[in-house]
């Protein structure tokens, strides 16, 4: 604590008080209660050695030690699997990864960055979307969804198809590229390739020191727990896809009214291809 800002010192002093307080405080409750911002929480996290918020309230709740499985769930995440874990308890750890996973990238992200990204996106002429592999999913998944609401999008997984495309950008182009690790060259290397023709280069990884990061003009972190079944976890995956989310739904909002109608007419066209619900049945069921 003495190494730390008074802030910080402040929260340092409330959780020595109490250090079950990050169980029952939200990061806005907290850093309330200490006087100062959510953004002065993270850095204390970090300061310590924790991801985030989230991460210290699991090394919290493992402290503390309890028992049942309604109060420990915070305590699990972190967990890897073992080979002699009871079903229950392997659903009840993969919950808690995805859990985290996903609280951890909500947590990261810079809201404001992502609107720019999303009003970049909905003004742009042409936008390409890269990712190989396990990451060409995010990248054909956005694309269409994109595509959907009249943005001009292009999935490439495929180096020397996303080569000619990127070589091929100029201004007032968007690129977005997909890797968990962002270390792969081949991605790397498409991104590169489109920020140098002029293309606004976005990158989404795990890692912002990556150098799929360093390549881009901006980035966005989606969180891979990396305790568990690495190096195919799939909540290092829905982390990603949750960004995926993030920026179609900010790229919607923009013409909301064009979006419904595009929508609506996409929803028509291959309505004939679906059977109707049976009798006695909702849409839904």
């Amino acid at each position: 604590m003495s190494g730390m800002s008074a802030a910080m010192a402040k929260l340092g002093s409330l959780l020595l008080e109490d250090p079950a307080l990050p169980l029952h405080l939200s990061i806005t409750e907290l850093a309330q209660r200490a006087g100062t911002s959510p953004a002065t929480v993270t850095r204390f996290c970090r300061a310590l050695g924790y991801a985030g918020y989230p991460t210290l309230r699991v090394r919290v709740a493992a402290e503390q030690g309890r028992s049942s499985a309604h109060e420990t769930w915070e305590a699990d995440i972190g967990r890897a699997f073992r080979p002699d874990d009871p079903p229950a308890q392997v659903l009840r750890t993969l919950v808690n990864a995805h859990t985290v996973a996903l609280a951890t990238t909500a947590e990261r992200v810079d809201t404001e960055l992502a609107a720019r990204i999303a009003a970049a996106i909905a003004r742009s002429t042409h936008v390409d979307i890269y990712g190989i592999e396990g990451s060409a999913t995010f990248a054909r998944e956005l694309q269409a969804r994109l595509y959907r609401i009249g943005i001009n999008a292009h999935a490439w997984g495929e180096v020397h198809a996303g080569l000619t495309s990127a070589a091929l950008l100029s201004e007032g182009t968007v690129a977005i590229a997909f890797s968990n690790t962002g270390r792969t060259d081949e991605v790397i290397e498409m991104l590169s390739l489109a920020k140098s023709s002029g293309a606004y280069a976005v990158a989404v990884t795990s890692t912002p020191t990556s150098p799929l990061a360093a390549v881009a003009d901006v980035h966005l972190t989606a969180s891979a727990p990396g305790e568990y079944l690495q190096p195919d976890d799939l909540s290092a995956k829905h982390a990603q896809m949750f960004l995926v989310d993030l920026l179609y739904l900010l790229v919607a909002q923009l013409d909301f009214p064009r979006t419904t109608s595009m929508l609506a007419a996409s929803a028509a066209a291959v309505s004939p291809h679906r059977r109707p619900p049976r009798a006695g049945r909702t849409p839904h069921s």
